[in-house]
């Protein structure tokens, strides 16, 4: 069977056994949702599911609709910078965290300087023109405690920053047989109420929580544990994105992949993706296609948006949905 029933099932699978449950908006958001005289959306839930991917079987990008690839790779790139700035994202037309910096700025700008306040287009069309070392994109584009920060800046209570990602590579070239390659991006200090003073940030705490490298037979492979995955828009870019992490830590380490396992907590749909999702059920999988790396690359740091080529890949037309603003404060 092919590989992307899995995904397929998954969603057939939250259709039948979920359960409906209500969402978390933060006042601003909803003020919103009544200005596009919308209802806004809840979710239908399962919780503790699997699925995995040979990636000797083709990379997992999905096929049953066209996957936006340039922005799984360039989202990858950020967070192996170790970057939290939405900056880099902007400049490069990738708009997917637009809305989680908006909405800090938004919500100081109602209650401290109504005037100043911006629509979220213009506001991030001022961050796009600024440089990046101005205040107002240092303040206002900085998601603080997102992946890349806990990845490779861990912040330490000694004044270090810990980067846990390069920790994991330069064990694996040296003692490849170890458990303990652990990658976690859920700290605590950057969770809303249990934040220190100034860490605190409107962005859903970590979803894609913790991850996991290990060698098996030889093989490279790669666990996710994700504590909340909106199964529709979220989880084909986080099979796509891991599966490429996967992929090139094998290179810079020497270890042929195996596996990638994605592992979830809570998943669910919106309730306004039904739609596009029983369309999607209608559609056969197509074969999945071949990423290949520039070969020259050896150290993870020296990737970039070039050294990715994606061959024979068939897909069906797009699907599209509108991404829920949850969480906050």
């Amino acid at each position: 069977m092919h590989p992307e029933y899995q995904y397929l099932n998954l969603l057939k699978d939250i259709k039948e056994n979920g359960s409906d449950k209500k969402l978390f908006f933060t006042p601003e958001v909803l003020a919103e949702y009544e200005k596009k005289e919308q209802e806004p959306p809840c979710i239908r839930s399962v919780f503790g599911r699997q699925i995995r991917f040979d990636l000797s079987q083709g990379f997992p990008l999905l096929t049953t609709k066209k996957t936006f690839l340039r922005g799984i790779i360039v989202e990858l790139l950020w967070f192996l910078k170790g970057d939290s700035n939405i900056k880099y994202l902007i400049d490069n037309n990738i708009h997917i965290w637009n809305e989680w910096t908006w909405k800090v700025y938004h919500k100081h700008c109602l209650k401290n300087d109504p005037e100043k306040d911006l629509t979220q287009e213009d506001f991030i069309a001022k961050i796009k023109e600024l440089p990046e070392t101005d205040e107002f994109v240092v303040k206002w584009g900085d998601l603080k405690g997102v992946y890349g920060r806990q990845w490779r800046r861990w912040p330490a209570s000694d004044g270090r920053e810990i980067d846990q990602l390069g920790w994991v590579i330069e064990g694996l070239k040296t003692k490849p047989y170890r458990k303990s390659y652990m990658v976690s991006a859920w700290n605590p200090d950057f969770i809303y109420a249990m934040a220190s003073p100034g860490n605190a940030t409107e962005a859903p705490p970590a979803c894609h929580t913790v991850f996991q490298l290990a060698v098996v037979n030889d093989k490279l492979n790669l666990g996710l544990y994700q504590r909340s995955a909106d199964a529709f828009l979220g989880v084909p870019f986080n099979i796509a994105s891991y599966a490429l992490l996967l992929q090139m830590i094998s290179q810079v380490v020497g270890i042929p992949a195996g596996e990638f396992v994605h592992t979830f907590g809570d998943v669910h749909y919106y309730s306004n993706h039904l739609d596009a999702i029983n369309e999607q059920l209608k559609r056969e999988p197509k074969p999945f296609p071949t990423m290949k790396l520039n070969k020259d690359i050896k150290n993870i740091d020296d990737f970039k948006y070039e050294d990715f080529t994606l061959e024979n890949y068939e897909y069906h037309s797009p699907l599209r949905a509108e991404i829920a603003n949850i969480g906050g404060f």
